[in-house]
């Protein structure tokens, strides 16, 4: 079948002269927010990633993802204690940080309200808990090329919390996992870098976060329609996946994206040529 699309190809290559323009169908733009915070517990002191990034959907084949256009105003309500912050986008580049120092803390509902083009985006969420790591560490097994470079990972599940877990490797190589088998027990895992993915010698960050089930089956959908690819999931979000995020003024304009809260435990590993 290969051989036959490619001379296919050459005979409309040569055969053809004059140019045929495709139309590819364009879609409505939307309103992106990717509001994925993470609160790194194990740093001294503890550390968080609040940024709020606005970006609009563009039509198929389009590689870059457009900033907003127009104004926006971004604030998260502390529902628990009656708290406004502030968010502004201090570099005209749609991303939201708040005015001042922020770190979202366990048993408090956060809800995020983004104004828009007369339109009011609105979701709510509450930080997740994670374990920690119990080690990292390279390993020396490899898979079916024998090029892959495996990092070994361990930590201790909670047995009193229902735990969801994705794990980013850098480069945007993420697992999730669940601990529906290993409730409350040691669990450890191998995950391998491709030989196109990682070149050595390099240092990588790998987070262990925290997630909702919701959460988790929403980026399971993501990966699997967008890919991981260098941009990240949320660059390429499909326009029929619905976040958790509603437009409470126009049902019908609806955005895409998500609203979640994490806690993060962070490891830094040196990966090295191995003999």
């Amino acid at each position: 079948m290969k051989n036959i699309i490619i001379l296919l190809s050459l005979f409309m290559f040569f055969s053809c002269e004059d140019v045929i323009d495709i139309e590819v169908p364009s879609s409505e733009s939307k309103l992106i927010i990717d509001a994925i915070f993470e609160v790194y517990h194990n740093q001294t002191p503890i550390t968080a990633n609040t940024v709020v990034r606005l970006r609009e959907s563009t039509d198929y084949y389009d590689e870059e993802i457009p900033v907003i256009t127009n104004p926006a105003t971004v604030l998260l309500k502390d529902l628990t204690n009656d708290v406004d912050i502030i968010f502004e986008d201090n570099n005209s580049d749609g991303n939201f940080v708040p005015v001042n120092p922020f770190i979202p803390i366990e048993n408090v509902d956060y809800e995020l309200n983004v104004f828009y083009n007369e339109d009011l985006y609105q979701s709510q969420s509450k930080l997740v808990t994670t374990s920690e790591f119990s080690d990292v560490y390279q390993g020396n097994n490899t898979l079916f090329t024998g090029e892959e470079v495996e990092v070994n990972v361990s930590f201790i599940d909670d047995i009193n919390i229902e735990n969801y877990y994705l794990f980013d490797f850098s480069n945007n190589l993420f697992v999730p996992i669940e601990d529906r088998f290993f409730n409350g027990s040691t669990y450890n895992f191998s995950f391998f870098y491709q030989q196109d993915e990682i070149e050595l010698p390099t240092d990588v960050i790998i987070k262990m976060s925290g997630v909702t089930k919701e959460y988790l089956t929403y980026f399971n959908v993501l990966i699997s329609q967008s890919g991981q690819q260098a941009g990240g999931p949320f660059e390429t979000i499909p326009s029929s996946l619905l976040g958790n995020i509603i437009n409470t003024t126009n049902n019908e304009n609806f955005p895409l994206g998500y609203f979640h809260i994490s806690e993060t435990d962070t490891y830094n590993l040196s990966l090295i040529e191995l003999d």
